[in-house]
Protein backbone atom coordinates (compact mmCIF):
# COMPACT_ATOMS: atom_id res chain seq x y z
CA UNK A 1 0.00 0.00 0.00
CA UNK A 2 1.20 3.50 -0.80
CA UNK A 3 -0.47 6.84 -0.25
CA UNK A 4 -3.31 7.38 2.23
CA UNK A 5 -6.39 5.21 2.61
CA UNK A 6 -9.38 4.66 4.85
CA UNK A 7 -10.47 1.07 5.32
CA UNK A 8 -14.00 0.31 6.50
CA UNK A 9 -14.67 -3.15 7.89
CA UNK A 10 -18.19 -3.47 6.54
CA UNK A 11 -18.81 -6.83 8.19
CA UNK A 12 -18.20 -5.38 11.66
CA UNK A 13 -20.10 -2.18 10.84
CA UNK A 14 -23.04 -4.27 9.66
CA UNK A 15 -22.90 -6.29 12.87
CA UNK A 16 -22.99 -3.05 14.90
CA UNK A 17 -26.03 -1.88 12.96
CA UNK A 18 -27.86 -5.17 13.52
CA UNK A 19 -27.22 -5.07 17.27
CA UNK A 20 -28.56 -1.52 17.54
CA UNK A 21 -31.56 -2.20 15.29
CA UNK A 22 -32.50 -5.19 17.45
CA UNK A 23 -31.79 -3.47 20.76
CA UNK A 24 -33.88 -0.39 19.93
CA UNK A 25 -36.54 -2.37 18.11
CA UNK A 26 -37.59 -4.04 21.34
CA UNK A 27 -38.79 -0.59 22.49
CA UNK A 28 -40.44 0.21 19.17
CA UNK A 29 -37.66 2.57 18.04
CA UNK A 30 -36.44 2.30 14.45
CA UNK A 31 -32.98 3.27 13.21
CA UNK A 32 -32.16 5.74 10.47
CA UNK A 33 -28.64 4.81 9.38
CA UNK A 34 -26.50 7.89 8.77
CA UNK A 35 -24.09 7.69 5.83
CA UNK A 36 -22.54 11.18 5.90
CA UNK A 37 -19.26 10.19 7.56
CA UNK A 38 -18.67 7.74 4.69
CA UNK A 39 -19.56 10.28 1.99
CA UNK A 40 -22.75 8.48 1.08
CA UNK A 41 -20.95 5.21 0.31
CA UNK A 42 -23.30 2.84 -1.55
CA UNK A 43 -21.42 -0.14 -0.09
CA UNK A 44 -22.05 1.12 3.42
CA UNK A 45 -25.68 1.93 2.61
CA UNK A 46 -26.29 -1.61 1.33
CA UNK A 47 -24.83 -3.05 4.55
CA UNK A 48 -27.05 -0.81 6.68
CA UNK A 49 -30.16 -1.76 4.72
CA UNK A 50 -29.28 -5.45 5.08
CA UNK A 51 -28.93 -4.87 8.83
CA UNK A 52 -32.50 -3.62 9.05
CA UNK A 53 -32.32 0.19 9.23
CA UNK A 54 -35.66 1.82 8.38
CA UNK A 55 -34.12 4.63 6.31
CA UNK A 56 -30.83 6.20 5.27
CA UNK A 57 -29.97 9.70 6.42
CA UNK A 58 -27.39 12.14 5.14
CA UNK A 59 -26.72 15.87 5.54
CA UNK A 60 -25.63 16.44 1.94
CA UNK A 61 -27.99 16.13 -1.00
CA UNK A 62 -25.00 15.14 -3.15
CA UNK A 63 -24.59 11.99 -1.05
CA UNK A 64 -28.27 11.09 -1.34
CA UNK A 65 -28.04 11.59 -5.11
CA UNK A 66 -25.09 9.21 -5.11
CA UNK A 67 -27.14 6.58 -3.30
CA UNK A 68 -30.01 6.96 -5.76
CA UNK A 69 -27.64 6.73 -8.74
CA UNK A 70 -26.20 3.51 -7.29
CA UNK A 71 -29.67 1.96 -7.15
CA UNK A 72 -30.12 2.10 -3.37
CA UNK A 73 -33.89 2.04 -2.97
CA UNK A 74 -34.29 2.54 0.77
CA UNK A 75 -36.21 5.59 2.06
CA UNK A 76 -33.92 8.62 2.36
CA UNK A 77 -33.84 11.50 4.82
CA UNK A 78 -31.98 14.79 4.31
CA UNK A 79 -30.71 15.58 7.80
CA UNK A 80 -29.57 19.17 7.31
CA UNK A 81 -32.22 21.80 6.63
CA UNK A 82 -32.50 22.17 2.84
CA UNK A 83 -30.88 25.12 1.13
CA UNK A 84 -33.39 27.19 -0.84
CA UNK A 85 -31.05 26.88 -3.83
CA UNK A 86 -31.32 23.07 -3.73
CA UNK A 87 -35.04 22.39 -3.16
CA UNK A 88 -35.49 20.99 -6.69
CA UNK A 89 -32.74 18.44 -6.03
CA UNK A 90 -34.03 17.69 -2.54
CA UNK A 91 -37.49 16.59 -3.65
CA UNK A 92 -35.99 14.36 -6.35
CA UNK A 93 -33.49 12.49 -4.16
CA UNK A 94 -34.78 12.76 -0.57
CA UNK A 95 -38.09 11.21 0.42
CA UNK A 96 -38.13 13.32 3.59
CA UNK A 97 -36.19 16.35 4.81
CA UNK A 98 -35.69 17.94 8.22
CA UNK A 99 -36.97 21.53 8.27
CA UNK A 100 -37.20 24.62 10.45
CA UNK A 101 -37.92 27.54 8.09
CA UNK A 102 -41.45 28.15 6.69
CA UNK A 103 -40.02 29.83 3.58
CA UNK A 104 -38.03 26.69 2.77
CA UNK A 105 -41.06 24.48 3.41
CA UNK A 106 -43.12 26.58 0.98
CA UNK A 107 -40.36 26.27 -1.62
CA UNK A 108 -40.28 22.49 -1.15
CA UNK A 109 -44.04 22.40 -1.77
CA UNK A 110 -43.62 24.23 -5.06
CA UNK A 111 -40.67 22.07 -6.11
CA UNK A 112 -42.50 18.86 -5.25
CA UNK A 113 -45.49 20.01 -7.31
CA UNK A 114 -43.27 20.77 -10.29
CA UNK A 115 -41.61 17.36 -9.98
CA UNK A 116 -44.91 15.53 -9.55
CA UNK A 117 -43.93 13.99 -6.19
CA UNK A 118 -45.00 14.17 -2.58
CA UNK A 119 -42.25 15.17 -0.17
CA UNK A 120 -42.16 14.40 3.54
CA UNK A 121 -41.32 17.03 6.16
CA UNK A 122 -39.95 16.46 9.67
CA UNK A 123 -40.08 19.62 11.77
CA UNK A 124 -36.98 19.97 13.93
CA UNK A 125 -37.46 21.41 17.43
CA UNK A 126 -34.91 23.41 19.42
CA UNK A 127 -34.48 21.76 22.84
CA UNK A 128 -31.33 23.42 24.15
CA UNK A 129 -28.28 22.54 22.07
CA UNK A 130 -28.75 25.73 20.02
CA UNK A 131 -28.08 24.30 16.61
CA UNK A 132 -31.14 24.07 14.32
CA UNK A 133 -34.71 23.97 15.54
CA UNK A 134 -38.08 25.65 15.90
CA UNK A 135 -38.85 27.26 19.26
CA UNK A 136 -41.31 24.86 20.96
CA UNK A 137 -44.19 27.37 21.29
CA UNK A 138 -44.10 27.84 17.49
CA UNK A 139 -44.17 24.18 16.49
CA UNK A 140 -47.95 23.71 16.28
CA UNK A 141 -48.44 26.81 14.14
CA UNK A 142 -45.71 25.80 11.69
CA UNK A 143 -47.11 22.27 11.60
CA UNK A 144 -50.53 23.67 10.67
CA UNK A 145 -49.07 25.85 7.92
CA UNK A 146 -47.13 22.87 6.56
CA UNK A 147 -50.27 20.75 6.43
CA UNK A 148 -52.00 23.46 4.42
CA UNK A 149 -49.44 23.23 1.62
CA UNK A 150 -49.91 20.86 -1.34
CA UNK A 151 -47.48 18.13 -2.33
CA UNK A 152 -46.11 17.81 1.23
CA UNK A 153 -46.73 15.32 4.02
CA UNK A 154 -46.04 16.23 7.64
CA UNK A 155 -44.12 13.07 8.49
CA UNK A 156 -43.17 13.94 12.04
CA UNK A 157 -41.11 16.04 14.42
CA UNK A 158 -37.60 15.60 15.73
CA UNK A 159 -34.75 17.20 17.59
CA UNK A 160 -30.97 17.24 17.63
CA UNK A 161 -28.82 17.38 20.75
CA UNK A 162 -25.16 16.96 21.76
CA UNK A 163 -23.74 18.38 18.52
CA UNK A 164 -22.97 22.06 19.04
CA UNK A 165 -22.99 22.51 22.82
CA UNK A 166 -23.00 18.92 24.05
CA UNK A 167 -26.43 19.10 25.66
CA UNK A 168 -27.34 15.53 26.62
CA UNK A 169 -30.60 13.85 25.70
CA UNK A 170 -32.45 13.04 28.92
CA UNK A 171 -35.93 12.27 30.22
CA UNK A 172 -36.77 15.96 30.49
CA UNK A 173 -36.07 17.01 26.91
CA UNK A 174 -37.38 13.75 25.46
CA UNK A 175 -40.62 14.23 27.37
CA UNK A 176 -40.90 17.74 25.94
CA UNK A 177 -40.54 16.28 22.45
CA UNK A 178 -43.16 13.62 23.15
CA UNK A 179 -45.59 16.21 24.52
CA UNK A 180 -45.08 18.38 21.44
CA UNK A 181 -45.86 15.43 19.18
CA UNK A 182 -49.13 14.85 21.01
CA UNK A 183 -49.96 18.58 20.89
CA UNK A 184 -49.40 18.73 17.12
CA UNK A 185 -51.64 15.70 16.62
CA UNK A 186 -54.40 17.12 18.82
CA UNK A 187 -54.31 20.60 17.29
CA UNK A 188 -53.96 19.55 13.67
CA UNK A 189 -55.97 16.33 13.65
CA UNK A 190 -53.14 14.21 12.24
CA UNK A 191 -51.04 11.24 13.28
CA UNK A 192 -47.27 11.72 13.17
CA UNK A 193 -45.43 8.70 11.87
CA UNK A 194 -42.02 9.77 13.19
CA UNK A 195 -40.85 11.26 16.47
CA UNK A 196 -37.09 11.36 15.95
CA UNK A 197 -35.38 11.74 19.32
CA UNK A 198 -31.88 12.46 18.08
CA UNK A 199 -28.62 10.73 17.26
CA UNK A 200 -26.10 8.30 18.75
CA UNK A 201 -25.92 10.50 21.87
CA UNK A 202 -29.43 9.28 22.71
CA UNK A 203 -28.24 5.74 23.38
CA UNK A 204 -27.14 6.57 26.93
CA UNK A 205 -30.62 7.96 27.61
CA UNK A 206 -32.21 4.89 26.05
CA UNK A 207 -30.19 2.56 28.27
CA UNK A 208 -31.23 4.33 31.48
CA UNK A 209 -34.78 5.57 30.90
CA UNK A 210 -37.87 3.74 32.04
CA UNK A 211 -40.10 5.51 29.50
CA UNK A 212 -39.14 6.33 25.92
CA UNK A 213 -42.41 8.21 25.43
CA UNK A 214 -43.33 8.96 21.83
CA UNK A 215 -39.77 8.62 20.50
CA UNK A 216 -39.80 5.99 17.77
CA UNK A 217 -36.71 6.82 15.67
CA UNK A 218 -33.04 7.57 16.23
CA UNK A 219 -30.53 8.73 13.59
CA UNK A 220 -27.36 6.71 14.19
CA UNK A 221 -23.96 7.26 12.62
CA UNK A 222 -21.03 7.26 15.04
CA UNK A 223 -22.37 4.37 17.12
CA UNK A 224 -22.74 2.17 14.04
CA UNK A 225 -19.47 3.16 12.38
CA UNK A 226 -17.18 3.27 15.41
CA UNK A 227 -19.05 1.45 18.18
CA UNK A 228 -18.83 4.51 20.46
CA UNK A 229 -21.34 6.76 22.19
CA UNK A 230 -20.58 10.44 21.48
CA UNK A 231 -21.14 11.96 24.93
CA UNK A 232 -17.99 10.45 26.48
CA UNK A 233 -16.60 8.48 23.50
CA UNK A 234 -16.93 5.24 25.43
CA UNK A 235 -17.30 1.85 23.73
CA UNK A 236 -20.88 0.59 23.55
CA UNK A 237 -21.19 -2.93 25.00
CA UNK A 238 -21.67 -5.54 22.31
CA UNK A 239 -20.35 -3.38 19.46
CA UNK A 240 -17.12 -3.52 17.46
CA UNK A 241 -14.81 -0.53 17.89
CA UNK A 242 -12.08 -1.77 15.52
CA UNK A 243 -14.09 -0.98 12.39
CA UNK A 244 -12.11 1.77 10.68
CA UNK A 245 -8.43 2.43 10.06
CA UNK A 246 -6.56 5.24 8.33
CA UNK A 247 -3.18 4.31 6.87
CA UNK A 248 -0.64 6.85 5.64
CA UNK A 249 2.72 6.43 3.92
CA UNK A 250 5.94 7.31 5.72
CA UNK A 251 7.88 10.02 3.87
CA UNK A 252 10.67 10.76 6.38
CA UNK A 253 12.18 9.24 9.50
CA UNK A 254 15.23 10.86 11.07
CA UNK A 255 16.98 11.41 14.37
CA UNK A 256 16.25 15.05 15.30
CA UNK A 257 16.27 17.34 18.35
CA UNK A 258 13.03 17.33 20.31
CA UNK A 259 13.30 21.10 20.88
CA UNK A 260 12.87 23.54 17.97
CA UNK A 261 15.31 26.45 17.73
CA UNK A 262 15.07 30.05 16.54
CA UNK A 263 12.55 32.82 17.22
CA UNK A 264 9.08 31.38 17.81
CA UNK A 265 5.95 32.96 16.27
CA UNK A 266 2.67 31.45 15.06
CA UNK A 267 2.74 28.14 13.23
CA UNK A 268 0.54 27.26 10.23
CA UNK A 269 -2.45 26.49 12.45
CA UNK A 270 -1.88 28.90 15.32
CA UNK A 271 0.70 29.08 18.05
CA UNK A 272 2.45 25.79 18.75
CA UNK A 273 2.32 24.25 22.21
CA UNK A 274 5.48 24.55 24.35
CA UNK A 275 7.86 21.62 23.96
CA UNK A 276 10.12 20.06 26.58
CA UNK A 277 13.72 19.34 25.64
CA UNK A 278 14.08 15.56 25.70
CA UNK A 279 17.21 15.40 23.63
CA UNK A 280 17.34 13.73 20.21
CA UNK A 281 14.39 11.58 19.21
CA UNK A 282 13.28 9.54 16.21
CA UNK A 283 10.95 11.88 14.32
CA UNK A 284 8.81 10.21 11.67
CA UNK A 285 6.57 12.00 9.18
CA UNK A 286 3.62 10.47 7.36
CA UNK A 287 1.84 11.98 4.36
CA UNK A 288 -1.39 13.14 5.95
CA UNK A 289 -2.36 16.43 7.57
CA UNK A 290 -5.10 18.93 8.29
CA UNK A 291 -6.10 18.98 4.62
CA UNK A 292 -6.92 15.26 4.83
CA UNK A 293 -8.24 14.62 8.34
CA UNK A 294 -8.46 15.88 11.90
CA UNK A 295 -5.01 15.07 13.31
CA UNK A 296 -6.33 15.49 16.86
CA UNK A 297 -8.74 12.63 16.19
CA UNK A 298 -6.12 10.04 15.25
CA UNK A 299 -4.91 7.35 17.63
CA UNK A 300 -1.40 6.24 16.60
CA UNK A 301 -0.09 2.68 16.76
CA UNK A 302 1.64 1.47 19.96
CA UNK A 303 5.07 3.02 20.44
CA UNK A 304 4.27 6.18 18.47
CA UNK A 305 3.18 9.61 19.72
CA UNK A 306 1.74 12.38 17.57
CA UNK A 307 3.78 15.55 18.04
CA UNK A 308 1.94 17.86 15.65
CA UNK A 309 0.65 18.39 12.14
CA UNK A 310 0.66 20.87 9.29
CA UNK A 311 -1.52 20.90 6.18
CA UNK A 312 0.19 17.87 4.66
CA UNK A 313 2.46 16.36 7.33
CA UNK A 314 1.76 14.38 10.48
CA UNK A 315 4.82 14.39 12.74
CA UNK A 316 5.31 11.58 15.23
CA UNK A 317 7.87 10.38 17.70
CA UNK A 318 8.68 6.72 17.13
CA UNK A 319 10.89 4.30 19.01
CA UNK A 320 13.12 3.70 16.01
CA UNK A 321 13.55 4.63 12.36
CA UNK A 322 10.58 3.73 10.14
CA UNK A 323 11.53 3.14 6.52
CA UNK A 324 10.03 5.61 4.01
CA UNK A 325 7.60 3.87 1.69
CA UNK A 326 6.09 1.87 4.51
CA UNK A 327 2.91 2.88 6.24
CA UNK A 328 1.56 3.64 9.70
CA UNK A 329 -2.02 2.82 10.68
CA UNK A 330 -4.25 4.95 12.92
CA UNK A 331 -7.66 4.58 14.55
CA UNK A 332 -9.80 7.65 13.80
CA UNK A 333 -12.51 9.23 15.88
CA UNK A 334 -15.67 10.52 14.17
CA UNK A 335 -14.16 13.89 13.29
CA UNK A 336 -11.04 12.35 11.75
CA UNK A 337 -13.10 9.81 9.79
CA UNK A 338 -15.52 12.44 8.49
CA UNK A 339 -12.74 14.66 7.17
CA UNK A 340 -10.69 11.81 5.74
CA UNK A 341 -13.67 10.52 3.77
CA UNK A 342 -14.17 13.99 2.30
CA UNK A 343 -10.58 14.45 1.15
CA UNK A 344 -9.93 13.76 -2.55
CA UNK A 345 -6.42 12.69 -1.57
CA UNK A 346 -7.59 9.74 0.53
CA UNK A 347 -8.63 6.43 -1.05
CA UNK A 348 -11.53 4.54 0.52
CA UNK A 349 -11.35 0.76 0.69
CA UNK A 350 -14.51 -0.94 1.97
CA UNK A 351 -13.43 -4.33 3.33
CA UNK A 352 -16.02 -7.01 2.64
CA UNK A 353 -15.58 -10.21 4.64
CA UNK A 354 -12.13 -11.57 3.74
CA UNK A 355 -11.63 -9.65 0.51
CA UNK A 356 -11.62 -6.09 -0.62
CA UNK A 357 -13.34 -4.09 -3.31
CA UNK A 358 -13.00 -0.40 -4.04
CA UNK A 359 -15.83 2.05 -4.29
Amino acid sequence: MTGVQVELDLAKIGANARVLVDRLGVAGISVTGVTKAALGSPELAAVLVDAGVAALGDSRIENLERLRAAGIGAPTLLLRSPMLSQVDRVVRSADVSCNTEPAVIRALSAAAGAAGVQHGVVLMVELGDLREGIHPPDVCAIAASTLALPHLALTGIGTNLACRNGISPDDRNMQVLSALASSVEAMCGVTLDVVSGGNSANLAWFDTTSDTGRVNDLRLGESILLGLEPLRRRPIPGLHTDTVTISAEVIESKRKPSLPWGTSEQAAFGRAEPVLDRGDIWQTIVAIGHQDTDPNGLRPPPGATILGASSDHLVLETTCRVEPGGSMTFRPDYSALLRAMTSPFVTTVPAVERGHRRR
